[in-house]
């Protein structure tokens, strides 16, 4: 079977090519790949090449196909697999399966599978370390967000605090009802986290302060419009939305707290000046996750070092979710308590999956969402009606996207599915 894949060759090199898949092996499963959303691990990996962990020395004679936020179905089970998997089957990807402690993943390592790809082989350790897991949901761009959901998902599981003063016993995740912010966090990560906030408050586990923070008053304005303060409010937390630039940045946050400081903070940006004052908020035994990975493997930042010793301070990250991490956000999405849909604002074909993931950075808006059975250019969701005037698709696309406040959804996929096909 052929395949239409974007391929990794080198640094910012890549190419959309096709070629004939191997052969299925007994061990694995051949899928199809229905969406896959674009992340900035993938830009890393691009503008990485072999430097970057997961990338193997080989891709300039052996190239891998990125993408690893992935939904499809499932074509062919390869011998060993029958019975446990199934033809048509919905799934979603853990990419990190860890095999043997293994940093090997789909969308950094594979010759012959991948996201960005029309179909694929799934290698046996995805299957053997039960990281190829079922999906429910109605849209498969859902699916795909579970991924990113989860890395968020275990984010906030890395948090810790002791159970108390002189305990060496942790709790894990966020101190409910603490104090909680979310620094840089109106991208898509961070839209992600608000929604798990919002979910976490509909199980029980809820903070008593909520801070989200950014400097683009556009993208907190949007946010704040999804998200409400009110509907926080319903769910019995206080939510605050907060523009940070200016040198009183530091006061306004703790101001919001009445100057008590924060138990957890989740910093969303690799920018050393929101990490030091994120331990600047801190109160006793609080916790920092720093979120956002760097390109920099030098990336430094003074820590204050009393605090750490004398007031209990944590500092944590985290590099994807685990297996359970991707249950849960599979299962919070398909309940209807976690809504990830308003991280997508662009969608796009396999044509320019390569120009959007070298150039991540520099592209306003969230999730760019890939289709890779359909022939479209990259387009943002607000862009539809303009561009409707002359291709009638989109015409027809604007109208649906009114209905939903502009919020992707299944309709909208569905009439992609329908009318974009390659």
């Amino acid at each position: 079977m052929k395949t239409l894949a974007v391929r990794l060759y080198g640094k910012n090199d890549l190419r959309l090519e096709e070629f004939e898949l191997a052969p299925l092996k007994d061990n694995e499963i051949r899928v199809k790949n229905v969406t896959d959303s674009i992340c900035m691990s993938s830009y890393k990996a691009a503008n990485q090449g072999t430097d970057h962990v997961r990338v193997p020395d080989d891709i300039a004679e052996n190239p891998i196909i990125i993408g690893h936020e992935i939904c499809g179905e499932i074509v062919e089970v390869g011998k060993d697999w029958e019975g446990q998997y199934h033809v048509g089957d919905k799934f979603v990807v853990q990419p990190a399966h860890n095999k043997g402690g293994s940093l090997e993943a789909p969308g950094y390592s594979y010759t012959q599978y991948g996201g960005d790809a029309t179909y694929g082989n799934m290698p046996a350790e995805i299957m053997e370390m039960d990281c190829l897991l079922p999906y429910d949901g109605e849209a498969f761009f859902m699916g795909s967000l579970t991924e990113p959901v989860s890395t968020v998902i275990g984010g906030f599981n890395s948090l810790y605090h002791h159970t108390e003063k002189g305990s060496y016993d942790h709790v894990m995740g966020m101190k409910e009802d603490g104090n909680l912010a979310l620094i840089a966090s109106v991208g898509p990560m961070g839209l992600s986290a608000i929604a798990y906030v919002f979910a976490m408050a509909r199980e029980g586990k809820k903070a008593k302060r909520v801070l989200v923070t950014d400097i683009n008053q556009e993208r907190l304005d949007r946010a704040e419009s999804i998200y409400t303060p009110a509907s926080a409010k319903e769910l019995g937390f206080e939510l605050k939305y907060m523009n940070t630039s200016g040198d009183d940045a530091v006061a306004r946050m703790m101001a919001f707290t009445d100057d008590e400081g924060y138990d957890d903070i989740v910093v969303f940006a690799p920018v050393p000046v929101l990490i030091q004052q994120a331990q600047s908020m801190l109160r006793y035994d609080g916790c920092i996750n720093f979120f956002s990975g760097p390109s920099d493997t030098s990336f430094s930042v003074p820590i204050n070092m009393y605090d750490v010793h004398y007031n209990n301070h944590h500092l944590v990250g985290n590099s994807g979710g685990n297996n359970e991490d991707l249950r849960e956000a599979t299962r919070l999405i398909s309940e209807g308590k976690l809504d990830a849909a308003p991280m997508v604002t662009h969608i796009l074909g396999l044509d320019d999956v390569a120009y959007v993931t070298n150039n991540v950075p520099d592209i306003p808006g969230g999730k760019k969402l890939v289709y890779p059975h359909c022939k479209i250019e990259l387009t943002a969701i607000e862009d539809f009606a303009e561009k409707g005037k002359e291709d009638s698709r989109f015409a027809d696309l604007a109208e649906i996207m009114e209905r939903s406040n502009q919020i992707w959804n299944a309709e909208a996929e569905k009439y992609v599915l329908e009318n974009f096909a390659r």
